[in-house]
């Protein structure tokens, strides 16, 4: 039944693309799940997250169809847009805040946190607080209910470095909701800025690495591609997988997968 409704590949009038990888097995073998952005559709899953293993869906798309993309978001991942660029000449590559933020999250505030702890061994009691903070520092500010967010600014109040970590945190985020290209180019070079003047290693490592970057993170101004769809279709695969668990099958698996997201009605 499901070979029927799902197997054969049949993209339509596609403009706008989200890619993403998931973990299919433990020992990192990953996989590719491809979406149309507008009608939240899976038009595609694949083994494997290299530029070939995600080659297929575009030889499957044709030249043709290839030539109509115009974006497609991603994670920073330079298989996945190196073939974006290679197989759609019109299309811009979006890099999705989601990912971005995650990745801070867990390179910079993590790093620094971590670090602080380390330097308060002579006072245990300050160091459990941070230790313990990892939820506080990750956490969306706005998910957070009074108790916890007074938890959170007193943190922040008597830790210099992650105060600074947690700022730039937020004001990453804000570049991705620039009206304009123009405002998004200002609002970077200030994020940059304030990076590398915080004297903070991991801080200035990360803006450094993030640069090349720039081009995919301003594009989400003239193509606002929601971060949440990545999260949302993320989380139903753990899902499925969940209810799956053990298959031996990964053809079946991805049937289910495009079972889950038949896509809306235009």
């Amino acid at each position: 039944m499901l070979e029927h409704l799902h197997g054969q590949f049949a993209a339509g009038d596609v403009r706008r693309l989200v890619m993403d990888e998931f973990a299919l097995h433990k020992g990192h073998r990953y996989a590719t799940v491809v979406l149309d952005a507008q009608r939240m559709r899976v038009l595609w899953v694949g083994e494997g997250n290299s530029r070939a293993a995600i080659r297929p869906f575009f030889e499957a798309l044709g030249a043709e169809g290839c030539a109509k993309i115009e974006a497609v978001a991603m994670d920073m991942n330079t298989a996945m847009d190196l073939e974006v660029r290679a197989q759609c000449p019109n299309a811009e590559v979006v890099y999705d805040l989601f990912h971005v933020v995650a990745r801070f999250g867990r390179e910079v505030v993590d790093r620094v946190r971590i670090d602080q702890a380390n330097a308060l061994r002579d006072d245990p009691k300050a160091r459990q607080v941070i230790k313990r903070s990892r939820w506080l520092l990750l956490r969306n500010r706005d998910h957070l209910d009074d108790d916890r967010a007074i938890k959170l600014d007193e943190l922040l109040a008597a830790n210099a470095p992650l105060s600074t970590v947690y700022l730039l945190k937020t004001e990453l985020k804000e570049i991705w909701f620039a009206p304009s290209v123009r405002e998004g180019a200002r609002r970077w070079r200030r994020w940059m800025r304030l990076a590398l003047e915080s004297e903070i290693a991991s801080v200035i490592q990360f803006a450094k690495r993030l640069r090349k970057y720039v081009r995919g993170i301003l594009a989400s101004a003239i193509y606002p591609m929601n971060s949440s769809i990545l999260e949302g279709v993320n989380n139903r695969i753990k899902v499925i997988k969940r209810m799956a668990y053990g298959f031996r099958d990964s053809a079946y698996f991805f049937l289910k997968i495009k079972d889950a997201f038949p896509g809306k009605p235009r």
